[in-house]
């Protein structure tokens, strides 16, 4: 009986059909571990994709003689799985704080310059980038210093130091264009 190549070594010597062939092979079993894992159909979804270019890119280190294809998909498939838990792990979750809300703008007769002021500063914080806002609001509705939500939220110190300046900024650079701010402001 002839033994054919198989097929991550096809995939890596670029046979056209072949990285078809691995999906159709292995999609059913790295579909499973991917929903094991995923919280959606939409996240386990990338993750297949995420898998396949892996497989795609590593099958030249395929060797029969150290495991089977099955084993060695399923490998590659376990490693890109951890790796994006620990992604997700890190990154802070997406969903607005409920603390987090704006407060509403109290214009009184004598305060009316600043209440307009607030609500412009307030509309343009919200077009910056989610992490930006939500850095930003925890430090200026809230109080919080950098330590405080470099805790809260799990990120880096550095890096919420990062987004509170590059959102500060960014913030001035709105304000400036819309003429609410005056040009010699913060420098």
């Amino acid at each position: 009986m002839v033994h054919d190549p198989s097929i991550l070594h096809q995939v890596a010597a670029g046979d056209a059909g072949a990285m078809r062939e691995c999906m159709d092979r292995f999609g059913g079993l790295v579909w499973s571990l991917a929903r094991r894992v995923t919280q959606s159909t939409s996240e386990a979804d990338d993750a297949v994709q995420e898998i396949f270019i892996d497989l795609w890119r590593s099958a030249a280190r395929f060797d029969p003689q150290i495991a089977s294809e099955t084993t060695f998909v399923a490998m590659i498939a376990r490693r890109r799985l951890i790796d994006r838990g620990r992604r997700k792990q890190r990154r802070p979750d997406a969903a607005p704080l409920p603390e987090a809300a704006q407060p509403a703008a109290r214009a009184e007769p004598d305060r009316s310059e600043h209440a307009e002021e607030a609500a412009r500063a307030a509309a343009a914080l919200e077009r910056l980038r989610p992490e930006q806002q939500r850095i930003l609001q925890l430090a200026i509705y809230h109080g919080r210093s950098h330590e405080e939500i470099a805790r809260s939220t799990g990120l880096p110190l550095g890096t919420v130091k990062t987004h509170a300046r590059r959102g500060l900024i960014r913030l001035r650079e709105m304000l400036r264009a819309e003429g609410a701010l005056d040009e010699t402001a913060g420098e």
